[in-house]
């Protein structure tokens, strides 16, 4: 659905992005990560033809980016959340969205439809007619999200879209793009909120000018960090630690907290191995269970270092 090969931006001589390498399958929810500055705000802006490469191509939707005919028909396709709402603030939130309706070309009876659905689904059909300059950031930000799908778009590309949202409104957004998950819809998320990242995304991208690793948040912990087991028994017994450390398969054993840590290649497969030998050597086994990294800590492993 979205493929980029090389792609690459710079602006004056200065780097945004090069050599970026992506693939995101059609219906996936994928999140792009980086420090301000990685080049994730003009990825979009290449890939929605808002702005042009200056090396390399991309596909989206089967149709090459600044490729003329090419280029329009992707406009007409995505829907795009910016940095910032650029609303027109005299005008309500419905006539905002009967606006950018009628410059996709969506029929009148269609786009009556669309708004109503929009704004009932982010909780704003009750002050449809209000000003949006009357209204809160957040529910500015909530208008721009509206109106990135105002014309029933295949491809979303979204710039931080609960930015400025309280906690319940960042909910509602939440589930908002897990409906269109389970409509099959392609969403892109640009975000520094890394656990909705992990909670929403499929697959994410740790990005610094080009894609530092790919994979889903899971994978890239594993990868980076290992897998590792934790065991709790009835009591913390030393001695079981060194009956751990006898297997030829453990790694980094040790005594954490009351708990017995141990690092594996592969959990599914060694962890009743070690539950057997702790059973014979006679200890009490409570828990077995996974140690799971967050997304923040590969985050942080691979530009946290710099950041900090």
């Amino acid at each position: 659905m979205i493929e980029t090969i090389g792609l690459g931006r710079d602006f004056d001589g200065k780097v945004a992005v090069q050599d970026l390498n992506l693939r995101i399958d059609e219906g996936e929810v994928f999140g792009l990560l980086g420090p301000n500055g990685a080049g994730k705000t003009t990825t979009v802006r290449m890939l929605s033809c808002l702005i042009g490469q200056t090396s390399g191509t991309a596909f989206v939707g089967g149709y090459e980016i600044g490729k003329g005919k090419d280029s329009e028909k992707i406009r007409s396709m995505v829907g795009v959340l910016p940095e910032s709402p650029g609303l027109y603030e005299v005008l309500s939130a419905y006539k905002n969205l009967d606006f950018y309706a009628q410059l996709y070309g969506v029929p009148r009876d269609k786009r009556e439809r669309r708004i109503e659905e929009l704004l009932r689904m982010l909780d704003l059909w009750d002050r449809k007619n209000e000003p949006v300059a009357t209204y809160s950031k957040g529910m500015k930000q909530k208008i721009a999200i509206a109106r990135a799908f105002v014309h029933d778009p295949e491809i979303v590309f979204l710039d931080e879209p609960t930015a400025g949202l309280d906690p319940q409104a960042s909910l509602t957004v939440r589930e908002f793009i897990l409906t269109l998950k389970r409509e099959g819809r392609t969403v892109f998320i640009n975000s520094h909120h890394l656990d909705e990242v992990e909670r929403l995304c499929d697959r994410i991208a740790v990005m610094r000018a080009t894609a530092l690793a790919i994979g889903s948040p899971r994978d890239l912990a594993a990868d980076y960090w290992g897998r590792t087991t934790v065991i709790e028994l009835s009591e913390p017994i030393d001695a079981m630690v060194d009956v751990i450390r006898r297997l030829p398969f453990a790694s980094n054993v040790r005594l954490e907290n009351g708990k017995i840590l141990v690092d594996l290649d592969d959990p599914d497969l060694r962890n009743p191995e070690i539950v057997s030998a702790l059973v014979a050597a006679g200890a009490r086994v409570e828990y077995v269970s996974e140690f799971r990294r967050s997304l923040e800590d590969v985050y942080l492993k691979l530009v946290g270092g710099e950041e900090r």
